[in-house]
């Protein structure tokens, strides 16, 4: 089979997708991962081969003004959340060469993150099934009484009917338990942590009796605004606490932490699968990947949500037993303090972390995933040998 991968440009998508697109390649498919010329830096360093699509979009200012909305903005006249304009741009900008690829190079199928619409409306213009494969809780499912309007004017102008957003089939790496309804048949499989390349932390202590609390904010956050990168505040709310501090940040969002407690580690851009083995409890924004990867390592979180997509999965969180939400906007020190010292009192958190541990580790391996993604493309299928397109390795 030949296999298209797409995202927009926005990495955490990306890094969701790419044990898949690995496992598809080492049962022998072609795979391409497409997305705007933004990201094709953040693909080639996956080691996948990336076919630039499109244009570039400035998603970063709209979750800015969705985030902190002037006085002027308004919503969305067909109803839904507001980011759905953002959604139809990056759609817009992507299909038409997501079209030409996919006819170019003969695809066979698009595998494409929930919010890439172009995916789906690419792999109706060409006529190949269209598989979600998601990164956290199914957001979309929740909102998909909004989405035929949403892509209708795109449909039209590809001259499509109405296009199904959810795929024939959705690969699922969330345990059941977390997991909201999903939009189509679902497909799960093991979540294997792809947080981007890095190495081990050099110089963390070794652990002592004190519980060692990891304390991340992701990537998106001090994108969008440096006022919601709450990291360094978190630390210091906490460094009077009887616990260890680790500090996981990137190398750019360093300057942002502020002077921290005494004894507070730091340690830059090491993936969390790296750091959370020898860690005791997460605390962090609320992200997909970072909810997922703490999750495999069967910690508690405490999360401090302020975007929408993370308010929704740290309303999961909770309501699975496994964590607290406490929402930015109310993250007083006190109240940090004080959720973190109820979060690690209570053992029914770990447990019901541990417990969903065991439902991802239980889940079929990408390898398996892939056999259920071949039964989907008609056997037999013939298509004629792929024209050469512009790939960069």
């Amino acid at each position: 089979m030949r296999i298209i991968f797409t995202t927009w440009a926005w990495p955490s998508h990306l890094y969701a997708m790419v044990p898949l697109a690995w496992a598809c390649r080492a049962a022998g498919h072609d795979v391409l991962v497409a997305s705007q010329p933004e990201l094709t830096g953040a693909i080639l360093r996956t080691g996948l081969p990336a076919a630039p699509v499109g244009r570039d979009v400035d998603a970063v200012a709209t979750f800015h003004d969705i985030v902190f909305p002037p006085p002027s903005a308004q919503r969305p006249s067909g109803g839904g959340p507001r980011v759905f304009g953002l959604l139809a741009e990056l759609a817009e900008a992507m299909t038409d060469d997501l079209i030409a690829l996919g006819r170019r190079w003969r695809a066979d199928l698009i595998v494409f993150e929930p919010t890439a619409f172009a995916g789906p409306l690419a792999a109706a213009a060409l006529g190949v099934p269209a598989v979600r494969h998601l990164f956290g809780t199914d957001l979309m499912s929740v909102v998909g009484r909004f989405l035929p309007d949403a892509l209708a004017p795109l449909s039209a102008k590809l001259g499509l009917d109405a296009v199904d957003p959810f795929g024939v089939a959705t690969v699922d790496p969330c345990p059941a338990g977390l997991q909201v309804p999903v939009g189509s048949r679902r497909l799960p499989m093991r979540y294997l942590p792809h947080n981007g390349p890095g190495r081990l932390p050099v110089g963390l202590p070794a652990p002592s009796v004190r519980p060692r609390v990891c304390v991340t904010w992701g990537t998106t956050p001090s994108r969008v605004a440096p006022e919601l990168f709450l990291a360094g505040e978190v630390a210091r709310a906490i460094g009077d606490l009887d616990v260890e501090v680790v500090v996981a940040v990137t190398p750019e969002q360093r300057p942002l932490l502020g002077e921290l407690p005494p004894g507070a580690y730091v340690t830059e851009g090491t993936p969390l699968d790296l750091l959370l083995p020898a860690c005791d409890v997460v605390v962090a924004h609320g992200g997909a990947g970072t909810l997922l990867t703490g999750l495999a390592h069967g910690l508690p979180q405490l999360h401090l949500p302020r975007l929408p997509d993370h308010q929704r999965h740290s309303g999961r969180l909770a309501e699975a037993g496994a964590g607290l939400a406490l929402p930015a906007q109310a993250a007083e020190p006190a109240a940090i303090r004080d959720h973190l010292a109820e979060l690690m009192a209570n053992p029914g958190h770990r447990a019901a972390a541990r417990r969903l541990q065991g439902e991802m580790s239980g889940q079929p391996s990408p390898a398996q995933v892939v056999k259920a993604l071949e039964s989907l493309v008609e056997p037999g299928t013939s298509r004629p040998q792929p024209v050469a397109v512009t790939v960069e390795q």
